[in-house]
């Protein structure tokens, strides 16, 4: 499955990277696609990469729409794969 998830922003990194969390998940990710982006923002993730900033608010009630299809679970654990890798 690949989807374009909203994550929160726990650390900026050098380099245009970020750390970024869904769900318990913490993956390291890139922000070249994005601009002015701070620790607590959201960012629509999708390979590794942000594309876009997404407010709080709409974040939250797509996690929500997530969990409710029963699919973050499902999202959670191929992004823990992925930074198992």
């Amino acid at each position: 499955m690949c989807l374009a998830i909203p994550a929160c922003v726990t650390e900026l990194l050098e380099h245009d990277m970020a750390k970024v969390e869904v769900g318990g998940i913490v993956k390291t990710v890139s922000l070249c696609l994005v601009d002015d982006i701070a620790v607590g923002d959201y960012v629509i993730l999708h390979v590794g990469f942000a594309l876009s900033k997404l407010e709080p608010e709409e974040a939250r009630e797509t996690l929500a729409l997530f969990a409710e299809a029963g699919v973050l679970e499902d999202v959670t654990e191929e992004l823990a794969e992925d930074s198992a890798q």
